[in-house]
């Protein structure tokens, strides 16, 4: 597989892993997603200056308002931290 290939497989497996622990197995509850963010980004939510910041950004993930995390919302996080993370995010 290609590089992005992987990556993306990864994404996918990583998601699955933790959605799988507690309630449906194709979402995150946010005890769930809490648990994959700090297992799995736990240098970023360390250089993160307000530790609420976590927080609000779980409760930022629930795009559509249904108490739980879908894959196309980790997909989104995960881009958005990436482009925060590499300072290529269009400024306002």
């Amino acid at each position: 597989m290609s590089q992005l290939e992987t990556a993306m497989a990864i994404l996918m497996k990583t998601f699955d892993t933790y959605a799988a622990s507690q309630g449906k197995s194709d979402t995150l509850t946010k005890a769930e997603a809490k648990t994959l963010l700090e297992r799995e980004l736990p240098g970023l939510l360390k250089a993160a200056k307000n530790p609420g910041e976590v927080d609000k950004l779980l409760n930022g993930l629930d795009f559509n308002g249904d108490s739980e995390v879908d894959f196309s919302e980790f997909v989104v996080m995960v881009a958005a931290l990436t482009c925060a993370c590499h300072n290529r995010c269009p400024k306002k």
